[in-house]
């Protein structure tokens, strides 16, 4: 019986420091999120991939991942092969600073959209563009509706030969399981600063080469909009 009472602090004292801890990530993540909302500000770009007026910055992260590519026919019965160049793959991890460290703080893939809004295209292809914050899993997907040519744009897009640099518009969006939110009102995305990413030039021509597939590095700075308040 004393053995019994003597643990009931024990474990109160176990759950206050447990939700201590709680209330400081919590904590921890807000400030990050208004920290990166007051600091990002993204570099003049060309028209074509420049946000409406009325966008404005609130997320920039720095990617380090691959372009995925499939060799397949040009046509259907074709002699001939090429890099799936308009169907990438993308696979990353983006990172932003805060406090002086790098963190984790998204991870860029390719996923079926299954809350596509009235941006969405229809029918809607087996997978889109998607990010998901690392904080609170919510994400959104996106589509291409502006590039440049990586090379194109010193100050934007400055590295010639690498993907092109994209002016992405949300056609999806999902809370995370917790009812987190930090990626939900994002409208517009840009894909800047690239280096590397490109479908390789040579391995993929012929018949034989179908099936082959290619993970190609790339670097990248993606700056998340949403609507001006």
């Amino acid at each position: 019986m004393n053995h019994k009472l003597r643990q009931q602090p024990a474990k109160k004292a176990r759950v206050t420091r447990l939700l201590g801890a709680a209330l400081v990530i919590a904590c921890t993540l807000a400030i990050v999120t208004d920290a990166a909302a007051q600091r990002v500000t993204p570099p003049t770009t060309p028209t074509d991939i420049t946000p409406p007026e009325g966008s404005a910055a609130f997320l920039l992260g720095h990617a380090f991942g691959t372009q995925g590519y499939v060799c397949l026919p040009t046509s259907t019965g074709a002699s001939t092969a090429s890099w799936t160049v308009n169907n990438a793959r993308p696979e990353a991890t983006l990172f932003g600073k805060f406090f002086g460290r790098e963190i984790q703080i998204i991870t860029h893939f390719l996923s079926p959209n299954t809350t596509p809004n009235d941006n969405a295209p229809d029918p809607l292809p087996f997978g889109n563009a998607t990010w998901q914050s690392s904080f609170d899993s919510s994400k959104v997907w996106a589509q291409a509706v502006g590039s440049i040519p990586a090379g194109s744009d010193s100050s934007s897009c400055p590295n010639a030969g690498s993907i092109a640099c994209l002016l992405l518009e949300v056609i999806g969006e999902e809370r995370g399981p917790t009812g987190g939110k930090s990626l939900t009102r994002t409208s517009f995305i840009q894909r800047l600063n690239t280096k590397g990413g490109s479908a390789p030039e040579i391995g993929c021509s012929v018949a034989s080469d179908v099936g082959k597939q290619s993970l190609v590095p790339y670097t990248a700075d993606y700056f998340f909009f949403r609507k001006g308040e």
